[in-house]
């Protein structure tokens, strides 16, 4: 760069960097045992075709801590693929007429090119893409090996039936009951469906969180919710006077078994058998179980559903009082969850008091409160702490702990119920029966039941070139597709033709980057020397699904003797959403921004900083364009600062004579460093970082007013360069092209994280606060050492003290050494 060119052109210089980037293949990254890895990685996105903010925020991110981490000398693995897969494709192959292979690689070109223009350091090379046949063929291999396990299985589940699309419907499909295309009333339709044994995991899943500490404290408590472990008793009720053996007894699960003599009636789900038995003969209840059938309830929403239920007429005797309670069909209870039946306590629910107020059923206290703090009155709400147990016959007066161990003997000496630790968390459902998906590598024979296909014959191709219209899943009827021989007895079988849960393929994707191109194997020994994943970064929303199916299928691949490690990801970022003026940014609410058209005026490197120093990562960001302006402002001003600079060698500052005003900005400069290194490796805080480098830009400006020295240039030289190398992962292009003019023949990618100059940070004066009052009046720059009395003689001579203590008596002067004087006047 021409010293001459003082103007900032981010287009030309953004250009010349990539240019450089792309000829050195400068982020293609190999295998180095000799050198620590980092592997970073961004979620990857979904081939929308369209780049938003909160992808720029993501990757900017991902690839600050990744530029970091190469100039801290380790071998740093970045790359990007495409989350290929999905409904949406689906949709819009309907919308535009077009098949969803060609829509979706169609995307894939165009955010490949959106992002290069990014400049984010990705090994482009481990490109992979989900809905590829070279990547999903493990996917199915993989599966064939769960299923000999026994990891995987197939029994019934319901799903959301559009009866005039003749299709399955995801949740969000369903609006206000009805079809979302067709406005048709959906149905709850129970279909085959295939499960992976995720329960078989539970503990482990929970006890490995313990050893995730680089992860945030809110996705750990999150995750441990969502799978739930519970301590409790499963008991059998029997059903009087019910001839049928396989319904004379109805298991519940509870963690309160204190309550058991407050039991005032039981609850089954619609679905459950004995409801369907007293629907055969009872019109009302028959139309009521009807309705909930094709009524989707998700467990999250039970709390704020409408209580309703039917009395069936039958009746259940309690298995220690012997008493007889009725039982309901009611709307709140999920086949799906446990054995379908719950026992109702209403004196001590809220959910079971809310259905027995509104269907006048008995509500009994059997716990009172210990402490006066709490007050029961049953007339209001339920009573839900724990407390001491009465009208309880021989269990009255026993608190919590005592009651379910003597509880949990009595039934479990009459046979009627045993201690059971329970998980919320069900196994995984992964099929979907839609196309666009992985084909699940499973063949249907009358004879031979659910068998795998054969590993010679995988990958099953999902066929791309397909008329797609608005009538369920082309597979369905594609003959040249379903129709197979069966490979255990040659008979005429056919072929699954469902598709694979697209979290599937976002389970495994980040081992796969570590060996895309391995084609004999899923994964080789590529994989244990990048696993596990060192940084992982993408939104709280996946804190949930994504990542512990995640964390499961890691677990799975060790098991097989894959990877030698237990977890995934061994810290994690989730960073904030981008909001515009308070809210998501969305296409529906007009208040989205362009990353292309704000990169077009100001360059990528504007576009970056601003993502990262509008708030701290793990926070909302809220767009502003007064903000992008001000970025683009500081960067026009530093480079022209450094465009104007004459570059000289930074000599060993330990042989050079300084004076107070050289030291002190070395000071400054290597104060900044030690935070800016805080901020990048342990607090990942960005913005912080950014602005500890501003305000040395401006400590340096300031010392350029009036210093012309060599000794004075070499110290602006100094705390240049380490400007430059602390922004340089954040704004990669702008400092590629500012090192070469600091004289320096590698690019600044290459170079070394400064180091701190501990001598630099010995001062020989401090800073001291002058208060009157408490308030402060002023600022003094005072030797080190300097004794008590001689802080106070100067506080009392200084003007703006005098001026604010004028006229009035000094009482006390306060000294605290090293930070402050309060002069207290009255």
């Amino acid at each position: 760069m021409s010293s001459n060119n003082i103007q900032y052109d981010p287009q030309t210089i953004e250009a010349a960097a990539q240019s450089y980037w792309n000829e050195h293949n400068s982020f293609r990254v190999e295998e180095d045992p000799s050198k620590e890895k980092f592997y970073c990685l961004s979620m990857f996105p979904y081939p929308s075709g369209h780049l938003h903010m909160g992808h720029v925020r993501n990757y900017a991110i991902g690839d600050a801590i990744s530029r970091y981490q190469r100039m801290q000398g380790k071998n740093v693995l970045q790359p990007m693929g495409w989350d290929a897969f999905g409904l949406p494709a689906e949709n819009a192959a309907m919308q535009n007429k077009t098949a969803p292979a060609k829509w979706t690689y169609g995307n894939i070109d165009y955010m490949r090119e959106q992002l290069q223009k990014l400049g984010y350091a990705y090994d482009w090379s481990r490109e992979l893409a989900t809905c590829h046949r070279d990547y999903y063929r493990w996917e199915q291999w993989f599966f064939t090996k769960l299923f000999e396990k026994g990891l995987v299985y197939k029994k019934e589940a319901e799903v959301n039936w559009d009866p005039v699309d003749q299709t399955v419907l995801a949740n969000e499909q369903v609006v206000d009951g009805r079809g979302w295309r067709s406005g048709a009333v959906v149905e709850r339709r129970s279909i085959p469906q295939w499960f992976v044994k995720i329960t078989a995991f539970s503990q482990e899943l929970l006890d490995d969180l313990e050893n995730l500490n680089g992860w945030p404290e809110k996705v750990r408590t999150m995750q441990i919710n969502w799978i739930g472990r519970s301590e409790g008793i499963t008991l059998d009720f029997e059903v009087a006077d019910e001839e049928n053996e396989s319904l004379r007894t109805l298991s519940v699960y509870t963690t309160r078994p204190d309550t058991l003599l407050g039991v005032t009636y039981l609850a089954v789900a619609p679905q459950h058998p004995l409801a369907i038995k007293a629907a055969a003969a009872n019109s009302e209840l028959a139309a009521f179980v009807e309705e909930q059938n094709n009524t989707k309830v998700a467990e999250a929403e039970l709390a704020t559903l409408e209580k309703l239920g039917i009395d069936t007429g039958l009746k259940a005797i309690h298995p220690i009082s012997q008493e007889q309670v009725p039982i309901f069909v009611a709307n709140f209870v999920l086949m799906s969850y446990g054995s379908g039946a719950v026992m109702a306590v209403p004196g001590h629910d809220q959910r079971d008091w809310e259905f027995a107020k509104k269907y006048k059923l008995p509500i009994k206290q059997v716990i009172e409160p210990t402490s006066g703090d709490s007050v029961c009155n049953l007339d209001e709400r339920a009573y839900v702490d724990k407390g001491r147990v009465i009208n309880s016959d021989q269990f009255d007066g026993m608190k919590f702990k005592e009651a379910f161990d003597a509880i949990a003997e009595f039934l479990n000496k009459q046979g009627k119920g045993e201690k059971t630790i329970n998980y919320r968390l069900r196994d995984w459902g992964v099929s979907r029966q839609r196309y666009w998906g992985a084909p699940i590598p499973m063949i249907n024979c009358e004879s031979c039941g659910s068998v795998p296909v054969p590993e010679g014959d995988l990958p099953v191709l999902l066929p791309e070139d397909i008329e797609f219209d608005d009538s369920g899943s082309p597979l369905t009827k594609m003959p040249e597709f379903y129709e197979v021989d069966c490979p255990k007895c040659q008979g005429k079988a056919r072929r699954e033709t469902d598709t694979f849960d697209t979290f599937m393929e976002s389970s495994w994707y980040y081992a796969r980057f570590a060996c895309p191109d391995e084609d004999s194997k899923m994964l080789d020994e590529r994989a244990d020397y990048w696993l596990p994943v060192d940084q992982y970064i993408g939104g709280i929303e996946h804190a949930i699904l994504h990542l512990l199916y995640a964390r499961f299928y890691h677990k799975l691949m060790r098991n097989e003797g894959l990877v030698n490690s237990d977890e995934p990801f061994t810290r994690l970022l989730t960073q904030g959403m981008v909001l515009n003026e308070g809210s998501k940014m969305s296409k529906s609410k007009g208040n989205t921004v362009d990353p292309l058209g704000l990169i077009e005026k100001y360059g990528a490197d504007t576009v970056r900083m601003f993502t990262l120093f509008a708030s701290p990562p793990d926070q909302s960001l809220d767009w502003s364009d007064s903000g992008v302006e001000g970025s683009y402002r500081f960067l026009k001003r530093l480079w022209k600062i450094v465009a104007s600079h004459r570059a000289v060698p930074v000599p060993n500052f330990v042989d050079t004579e300084l004076t107070a005003k050289q030291k002190k900005l070395r000071l400054k400069t290597h104060q900044t460093l030690q935070k800016v290194t805080d901020d990048f490796g342990r607090r990942q805080t960005f913005n912080t970082a950014i602005a500890a480098s501003m305000e040395l830009l401006n400590a340096t400006t300031k010392f350029l007013e009036f210093n012309v020295s060599e000794t004075d240039q070499a110290v602006i030289q100094e705390a240049l360069e380490s400007v430059i190398l602390m922004l340089a992962p954040i704004v990669p292009h702008f400092c590629h092209a500012l090192w070469d003019h600091l004289g320096h023949e590698g690019a600044v990618m290459d170079a070394s994280w400064p180091e701190v100059d501990e001598s630099a940070l010995i001062q020989d004066s401090i800073l001291i606060v002058l208060q009157v009052n408490g308030k402060l009046r002023d600022k003094i720059e005072v030797p080190k050492n300097m004794s008590k009395e001689d802080l106070e003689r100067n506080a009392l001579e200084n003007d703006a003290v005098k001026r604010f203590s004028d006229g009035k008596t000094v009482r006390k002067v306060i000294v605290v050494p090293g930070r402050l004087v309060n002069v207290v006047v009255g």
